[in-house]
């Protein structure tokens, strides 16, 4: 008997037939015990399972994304209380909260969300060719810069950084790139050397560029050494392998048009889903504390102390503030509150601390070893720069 993927056997002749079916009759079935059974094929056309599904039918329903849907609706009925401007107090900070949020980060957000559509199209070599190869120090001087020149926000460098792994780049240059990047780019640079002198700009830029090319030197050894997960995305770049024709074939794929432009938006919304429900849960969660919590409390614990730093610290690690508030805050902690160590240590704690990162990466990478990584590595290096910071300017 024929099945519906197979076709007739060509006419032969009858001693063929007959030595045909002897062999078939005498083979020996296999031993379920000791021999795996063969994989069986149907005559559908071939697909990848949905979880709990059949290849041929409909899998199962996908669960809700519940952290990002209740998420979002708390923030939107935070903005709806800033716009009505009705309720309690507490209702009215973490409506203003919502708001400020959205006014500062939708830029960042939106061409975040751009660039990760864009770099889907990127082949995974036209990625490793212009960032390097991963764990060396090319490779990771390569990432730094490209996260100091990035004009982005911290919540769309978060997207790129995610997306470049997932195109190839280590874990030491994704940690070094993120680390590198939210406060650094051009336009809050500037700002920052309004507020606090280009003296010390150019001081946290340097010291930050220092633990970036650490954070990303280790966590390559790491990965060497097998103590973390390498990158499976990881591409080996042929010996002849041309930047110029990949190029030109990302442009092609870029050309203008509604179509393509509405499946750019698709695949970028797509591509940031996972990083979005974080960054809707960080700005939720920093409307909260700023409800409930007093701003006097704050202002009162970040002077020039070693317990002062580890304040700093957690208050950058629980309050999701986004690199254009960043740079004002950590200016009055240094004019204000005389305390430039704190200052340095509240705009780089904001990246090796941050959980929308660590959950980010912990989702990216499938491996809490590899998220953990980023506070663990970096941490130490900051408080230990801020300390001598405040050390030496006494």
């Amino acid at each position: 008997m024929s099945s519906c993927c197979s076709t007739p056997p060509p006419p032969g002749d009858d001693r063929e037939r007959r030595a045909l079916r002897r062999a078939l009759l005498n083979m020996t079935p296999p031993n379920p015990i000791t021999q795996p059974l063969p994989e069986l094929r149907s005559c559908c056309t071939p697909q990848a399972p949905a979880a709990g599904g059949a290849c041929c039918g409909g899998g199962a329903r996908r669960r809700p994304d519940w952290l990002l849907w209740i998420s979002a609706a708390l923030f939107l009925l935070g903005l709806g209380g800033h716009l009505l401007a009705a309720g309690p107090g507490w209702w009215h900070v973490f409506g203003h909260t919502c708001y400020e949020m959205l006014v500062r980060a939708w830029w960042g957000v939106a061409f975040g969300m751009v660039a990760v559509a864009v770099i889907g199209r990127v082949p995974g070599e036209l990625v490793a060719a212009v960032l390097g190869r991963g764990g060396s120090h090319a490779g990771l001087w390569r990432a730094v810069g490209a996260g100091v020149a990035l004009d982005l926000c911290n919540h769309g460098i978060l997207m790129v950084g995610m997306s470049l792994y997932k195109r190839g780049a280590s874990l030491g240059q994704t940690l070094a790139f993120l680390i590198a990047s939210p406060w650094n780019s051009l336009s809050l640079t500037l700002i920052l050397a309004a507020l606090i002198g280009w003296g010390w700009m150019l001081l946290f830029i340097g010291l930050s560029v220092v633990v970036a090319l650490i954070t990303g030197w280790i966590a390559d050894r790491l990965v060497a050494a097998g103590k973390l997960p390498a990158n499976p995305h990881a591409v080996d770049l042929p010996a002849d392998y041309r930047m110029g024709p990949a190029m030109r074939g990302v442009l092609r794929s870029l050309k203008p048009g509604a179509a393509n432009y509405a499946n750019l938006a698709r695949e970028g919304l797509a591509g940031s889903r996972m990083v979005l429900r974080w960054i809707l849960f960080g700005f939720v969660l920093t409307g909260l504390i700023r409800a409930f919590v007093p701003e006097l409390v704050f202002e009162q614990t970040f002077g020039p102390t070693v317990a002062g730093l580890f304040l700093t610290l957690l208050a950058t690690t629980l309050l999701e503030v986004c690199s254009e508030g960043s740079s004002p805050i950590a200016a009055d902690l240094l004019t204000r509150a005389h305390a430039p160590g704190n200052a340095f240590v509240f705009l780089m704690a904001g990246a090796a601390t941050d959980y929308t990162e660590i959950m980010s990466l912990r989702a990216t990478t499938r491996s809490w070893r590899a998220s953990l990584a980023l506070p663990l590595i970096s941490t130490p290096q900051v408080l230990l720069l801020g300390w001598l910071i405040q050390h030496f300017n006494r």
